[in-house]
């Protein structure tokens, strides 16, 4: 993103999803941002330095699903699990998660 960003505590968009625990290594998230599937505020990211600032909205495709969240706030370090949650707020919404992941069982049962 620009300079405004960076003065709002910006950070790179892979460093986020590695705190965040999106993405099991830098690497990975890298790679994911890299790939052009990861929306910035509806924008298509395409390079792994695109800064990040607590407000802002990731559309991040993870496996089967495709988590939409906002960044809370910036975390400081890849801490554990809980703290990383508490970083951002999903936006789509827990059921619509479970029934894309196929992990809702009355939707397997056909109830």
């Amino acid at each position: 993103m620009s300079v405004d960003s960076r003065a709002r505590g910006g950070v790179r968009i892979d460093k986020l999803l590695w705190y965040l625990r999106l993405a099991k290594s830098r690497s990975v998230a890298q790679e994911m941002a890299c790939a052009g599937h990861i929306r910035l505020n509806g924008q298509r990211v395409e390079r792994a330095h695109r800064q990040v600032a607590s407000g802002d909205v990731l559309t991040v495709p993870l496996g089967r699903t495709v988590r939409v969240i906002e960044v809370l706030s910036i975390p400081e370090r890849r801490g554990p699990a809980s703290e990383a949650q508490s970083c951002y707020r999903v936006l789509d919404g827990e059921r619509n998660n479970l029934v894309a992941a196929g992990l809702d069982k009355n939707a397997a049962k056909g109830d």
